[in-house]
């Protein structure tokens, strides 16, 4: 397995994308909503994914609910922007986390029907006023606790659906003015604030077995490299003051925010202490370039993925109709579903 995880470029594998995994060898595949032709469909694909493989490789999905939902109607139920769960907190802590916990793991259930095992949620960026709207209404919350603990529960509804979370994106892209998609993002807030804040909501997330990073720069700590390519971010930030020690993946390395060539892009991650290079918009190229950067998974990264794939565990039962049910119960008032959700 080498250290990489890519995207695909459509709905069904093509010859060259068949010749590529097999040689490649990713150690994971992320799918989005080009990719998607229906359940069956996209069972097919990720059937075809794995034979070519060879193995069980974990298959990876942005499924948050709100703006970022790969899977949705009218094959799949929408869900709510992580907004709603930080509404319902206020309201009264415990139903908000009761509907935190009871969407994800429904989210679980819809994901494990097709195969897909790990979901890139949840988030616990913290926004500041004035930031982009790229979080938004993605957050949980404006207050580390309270953002901690929703996604601690969406984390734990997850993996009682048998798939695992993505803990994003660390250290904290809720104060980045701009969206890191088209732009790099330049935080200037003082050590100190940053500690109580930003990095404050990841810390008692830190035992989470994957983690993504944010392509922003934090001049406090390093004043020129975005985190994903500062090792002085990955060691001094993430690894010791957050005390994450998961796998750690890139965000998305064709982003708009990182500058050079793809192959300089994956190469600078790895060389930071990212334990494998995230590579999502199917360009073939690209992700020729990133597999000649990625190499065999070994020594602590290699444990690090072990690991992560270890905390899987079968799904807990749950009654799909009841849970519907009940969670448009916990979320009324704070949501209107799309019809037909149940």
């Amino acid at each position: 397995m080498r250290a990489f995880i890519t995207g695909i470029a459509g709905p069904v594998l093509t010859d060259a994308e068949r010749a590529f995994l097999g040689e490649a060898q990713p150690w994971g595949l992320i799918l989005f909503r080009r990719n998607v032709a229906g359940p069956g469909g996209l069972r097919r694909l990720i059937d075809d994914l794995r034979m070519t493989l060879g193995r069980t490789a974990p298959v990876l999905i942005d499924q948050e609910g709100g703006r970022v939902q790969r899977l949705g109607p009218p094959h799949w139920p929408a869900y709510p922007p992580g907004a709603t769960y930080g509404a319902l907190y206020d309201r009264d802590p415990d139903i908000g986390l009761a509907a935190a916990r009871l969407g994800a793991r429904l989210i679980a259930a819809d994901l494990a029907a097709v195969g897909i095992d790990v979901d890139c949620i949840p988030i616990a960026d913290v926004p500041a006023a004035g930031a982009d709207a790229v979080v938004g209404d993605r957050a949980y919350g404006h207050e580390p606790a309270k953002v901690a603990a929703i996604a601690g529960a969406i984390a734990q509804g997850l993996v009682d659906g048998g798939v695992l979370p993505v803990l994003k994106h660390l250290p904290g892209h809720g104060r980045a003015a701009a969206d890191s998609h088209y732009l790099l993002p330049v935080v200037n807030a003082d050590r100190a604030a940053l500690e109580a804040v930003d990095f404050a909501a990841f810390r008692p997330l830190a035992g989470l077995p994957l983690g993504m990073t944010a392509h922003v720069v934090f001049t406090a700590i390093d004043p020129i490299a975005p985190a994903t390519i500062s090792a002085t971010i990955v060691r001094d930030v993430i690894r010791d003051s957050i005390g994450f020690h998961g796998l750690l993946m890139t965000d998305d390395i064709s982003m708009g925010a990182l500058a050079g060539s793809i192959g300089a892009r994956s190469r600078a991650a790895l060389a930071a202490g990212c334990d494998v290079v995230l590579h999502c918009n199917g360009n073939m190229p690209e992700m020729l370039a990133v597999a000649a950067e990625a190499p065999v998974l070994a020594d602590a990264a290699a444990e690090r993925a072990a690991a992560a794939l270890a905390t899987k565990q079968p799904a807990l039962p749950i009654d799909l109709a009841a849970g519907r049910a009940q969670f448009l119960k916990l979320t009324a008032g704070a949501w209107q579903p799309a019809r037909g959700y149940a």
